[in-house]
């Protein structure tokens, strides 16, 4: 999820080390092949999406915006101010707690571990958008869809990312998406926010 992807019952470490995207080892090993979006780039994708978001739920009556920890917590937040200025109209936003044994961009691993976190608002019978920077394999969004139905039951969930980079191993798709980035498994992307990175920008990295 730039997060190296986006809860499931924990799995044993085995001889995987821990990582995730503060990980000086995986970060270590990567190279920069490209600056993919700005600032201002992620920026104007954002006001987009949240008009995509209320246009298609009919305003924000009975809407919920969770995001995922780490980068799709300052995305969701984001993405509330702008729904609030366009329906005049303010959206409760709430944070799943998800930590992975492995980053979910490498090819194997365990599957990511939910741990307990407060969404801070009832999701019972709610339209929820589920947030999050990076769509790799889904493992991620299955994960935190158990979470959020630990919670309550939604009326609906729909799912929005920054970016979606393909290969899937689930049948899990977005409702709203940024942008479509063609990657292989070399490549890793990587979502830089100045709430958590003090940077702001979307980069192709190699490995």
């Amino acid at each position: 999820m730039s997060r190296p992807a986006l809860p499931l019952p924990p799995c044993p470490r085995m001889m995987h080390p821990v990582m995730n995207s503060e990980t000086p080892a995986l970060k270590s090993g990567l190279r920069e092949k490209a600056q993919l979006m700005s600032a201002s780039e992620i920026e104007r994708t954002l006001v987009r999406l949240a008009h995509e978001i209320a246009e298609k739920n009919g305003g924000v009556e009975g809407l919920g915006l969770v995001g995922i920890r780490r980068r799709g917590v300052p995305m969701a937040e984001r993405l509330g101010k702008f729904i609030e200025r366009v329906e005049r109209a303010s959206v409760p936003v709430g944070t799943l707690d998800i930590t992975f044994y492995r980053d979910d961009l490498s090819t194997l691993g365990p599957k990511p571990v939910v741990q307990k976190s407060e969404i801070g608002f009832d999701v019972e019978g709610k339209s929820i958008i589920l947030v999050d920077d990076v769509l790799f394999t889904g493992r991620t969004i299955r994960a935190a869809l158990d979470a959020l139905f630990s919670h309550g039951r939604p009326r609906r969930v729909q799912l929005c990312v920054l970016i979606d980079r393909g290969h899937r191993e689930l049948p899990i798709e977005a409702s709203f998406v940024g942008r479509v980035v063609q990657t292989t498994m070399n490549e890793v992307i990587e979502v830089k926010f100045t709430e958590v990175d003090n940077a702001e920008k979307v980069l192709l990295m190699e490995k």
